[in-house]
């Protein structure tokens, strides 16, 4: 294949590779994090022991609680009580099961209505958390407690207008999976044989991974910025960001892994091509010294010519064929 168009054709494989490398990793961690239900509810698990998350709970039912108690006069200090006795629950057991248990059941909801073309909002039912909680509050001896009425509680987790929208973006990433990083290292390597020259064709793929992931690891940041600020003001901020954090925190790790690697390849290249030149350089000096008199008089061009010169013939190659080789080699980096 002619020089320009090997390299053109290398040129579009690296640059479509880095493109590749975001989504890729994106694709990746939807595929076997988010879609996965164990390795979801295992990923929200540690939240249960955040104190801003806990926080969170304790004032959203504490006011779901006192929305159902008439305490008269003693309002604001059953409020303060069911708070603490509320709080004390989220550091119980039970709580940490009630919340994995809450987590499944709104990971099943939305996975089944992405995966199915159904038109409905997407709702947990809560009656069974609330059972538990009413059960703890009976038990610590928290007034009023037993009057809590247990009522299926729908929570909307997703609205219908949004499910068409979630649900194109969530198949394509089903099919993608491991498809799209695999691509991206094909693509990678495809275009690095077909480059005319290698090292440098190595460097830049590095270099251009290291972008896209150090890309995506900034979209992740402006993401959860643009998260926080849409939230309503009844919702904590604090527990928000606790809860993208976990979420996300596997693709930002993976976002920097990918880009220190890039780094480290593309400095482990350069590094490789001046030490290569400084080994082809001394090859060429012994070449010169040897084939013209003053030695020292002669110089790259001189020697690479004059070797050159000498490949025609069938008796000068086999007498230099590595030094030609050598020579050769060193004038195409």
């Amino acid at each position: 294949m002619l020089r320009r168009p090997r390299a053109a054709l290398s040129a579009v494989l690296l640059v479509l590779a880095c493109l590749l490398v975001p989504l890729g990793t994106v694709s990746t961690w939807a595929k076997y994090e988010i879609e996965d239900t164990d390795a979801y509810v295992a990923t929200m698990a540690p939240l249960a022991a955040d104190p801003d998350v806990r926080a969170s709970v304790a004032d959203a039912v504490t006011d779901s609680v006192m929305k159902e108690i008439d305490a008269g006069p003693l309002r604001a200090a059953v409020a303060s009580f069911v708070r603490d006795a509320v709080h004390s629950f989220t550091e119980t057991g039970a709580f940490q099961t009630a919340w994995n248990a809450a987590n499944r059941a709104a990971h099943d909801a939305v996975q089944a209505a992405l995966t199915h073309d159904s038109d409905g909002a997407v709702t947990i039912d809560l009656a069974p958390i609330t059972e538990q909680v009413k059960r703890q509050l009976i038990e610590e001896g928290t007034p009023f407690a037993g009057r809590i009425p247990v009522r299926h509680t729908e929570v909307t987790v997703m609205k219908a207008q949004d499910l068409s929208h979630f649900r194109k973006g969530f198949r394509m990433l089903q099919v993608a999976g491991l498809w799209l990083p695999a691509a991206a290292v094909l693509l990678a390597v495809g275009g690095i044989l077909l480059a005319v020259r290698r090292r440098r064709a190595v460097t830049a793929t590095a270099l251009g991974a290291a972008v896209g992931a150090a890309v995506l690891a900034a979209a992740i940041a402006a993401g959860r910025a643009l998260t926080l600020d849409d939230l309503p003001p009844d919702v904590s901020r604090a527990a928000a960001g606790a809860v993208y954090d976990a979420l996300t925190d596997t693709l930002r790790t993976a976002s920097w892994v990918i880009a220190g690697v890039g780094l480290a390849v593309a400095l482990g290249a350069w590094v490789w091509g001046r030490v290569s030149r400084s080994g082809g350089a001394g090859v060429v000096e012994g070449v010169s010294g040897e084939g013209s008199p003053g030695g020292s008089e002669g110089s790259y061009e001189a020697a690479l010519g004059t070797a050159r010169a000498a490949r025609p013939t069938p008796e000068g190659a086999s007498g230099s064929g590595a030094d030609l080789t050598t020579i050769d080699s060193v004038d195409e980096r």
